[in-house]
């Protein structure tokens, strides 16, 4: 296929946490928000006059420092954060707002303020708790934590416009950028997509780390571009898979899944998630709907009742035959307690009740050693193959 027009400016821009577009923000007077926890609504952070900054560490291959505060037995995401704060790679932040969403997670966000890696005037970190259930308790208690921990700190301590007609128009940005996404996502719905997942989880990922003002205008004209774009003739992929489980900010993970022959077609992690519009009820309160769209859409492990739990396993088995999915690929992330959990029940479940075939796979958060994946990944895909040929497909 025809390079993307953008390709290679959004993957420089994820070289660097404070890449380009970020620099420029900050420069135009915007205040950077960092979080790094679906439950911390990324529209609430690009309200006027700010940003949002979801964290990675691109190209962490040690995180020596930060083993030493946090051990390396724990998430090699948490760790590989604090090692590129300690870096002064997020210099440029006004404030983090955390979720107290597991002990790792919270333990790093701590450590931003106990030794204070973040080199900036009046840096601040907040922390919400997350709730366990998607009840109304729940959801009342969760909307208070957000205006709390979140709204009101911006307000009182960065001076920043939080009335509801600001709400709601951080809430159109968001739902045009969702729009946008989702129009891209939906050509991997043909029978010969028009765009690689390695390609969709880049535009994504710029997406998420970039100031929105500044990176719609190069969404808009992928999305155009993406309607004249011509696929190769022949498919160059042996079949096709979902890629799930927990965080993966690493597009290169997704290109080596792609380069053993399966296709990804769909994504389904708790970033992809946050790419649905938010809807507002006439005359509801709009930190309300964004709690409640938050609060629904999440695919947080943490939500434990047998209702949740089997609701999970029945969108991933949607997923599969929506994008026509030969089979599914659930990661985790190395030491992380929740998801290593939901991978072994995934593993299980989508095999025994929805006839899917599923490859398990607990890697690093930066995979350097890729040869051990690589032979995971074309073992699956030949199986993958010997069913299909099985099934006379």
């Amino acid at each position: 296929m025809k390079d993307l027009k953008h390709l290679i400016y959004f993957e420089n821009l994820l070289q660097d946490a404070q890449n380009e577009l970020v620099t420029k923000a900050v420069e135009d007077g915007q205040i950077a928000l960092g979080y790094n926890c679906y439950y911390i609504p990324e529209v609430l952070l690009n309200l006027e006059g700010c940003f949002s900054s979801r964290l990675r560490a691109p190209n962490c291959t040690s995180s020596d420092i930060a083993n030493y505060y946090m051990t390396n037995r724990t998430c090699p995401y948490a760790r590989s954060i604090l090692e590129r704060a300690i870096e002064g790679g997020y210099n440029y932040l006004s404030c983090l707002f955390g979720a107290e969403s597991c002990a790792t997670m919270e333990r790093m966000e701590e450590h931003f303020f106990l030794i204070n890696p973040v080199k900036h005037d009046g840096f601040f970190v907040t922390q919400i708790d997350p709730p366990m259930k998607g009840d109304q308790t729940n959801l009342d208690y969760y909307k208070a934590q957000l205006k709390l921990k979140v709204v009101d700190e911006m307000k009182n301590r960065l001076g920043v416009d939080v009335s509801d007609e600001a709400m709601r128009k951080a809430i159109e940005q968001h739902n045009e950028l969702s729009r946008i996404i989702t129009e891209i996502g939906n050509f991997r719905k043909l029978d010969n997509p028009p765009i690689t997942g390695y390609e969709f989880h880049v535009i994504q990922l710029v997406s998420l780390v970039c100031p929105k003002y500044l990176i719609l205008p190069y969404l808009r004209e992928t999305a155009k571009e993406m309607k004249t774009r011509k696929p190769d003739e022949k498919w160059p992929f042996r079949c096709k898979v979902v890629l799930a489980g927990s965080e993966n900010d690493d597009p290169d993970f997704t290109k080596l899944v792609e380069s053993c022959g399966a296709e990804v077609v769909c994504d389904c992690y708790g970033a992809v998630e946050s790419r649905q519009p938010i809807v507002v009820e006439k005359g509801e309160d709009p930190l309300y709907a964004i709690a409640k769209h938050y609060l629904k859409t999440s695919n947080c492990p943490r939500f434990m009742p047998q209702d949740e739990m089997r609701a999970r396993k029945q969108r991933l088995a949607d997923l599969v035959k929506e994008y026509n999915a030969d089979g599914i690929i659930v990661c985790s992330n190395k030491f992380c307690e929740y998801w290593s959990y939901e991978r072994v029940v995934d593993t299980v479940v989508l095999k025994r009740d929805f006839g899917i075939p599923v490859c398990s796979i607990e890697k690093e958060y930066i995979n350097t050693a890729s040869g051990q994946l690589r032979t995971r990944f074309q073992a699956f895909v030949e199986s993958v193959e010997i069913k299909k040929i099985q099934e006379g497909k």
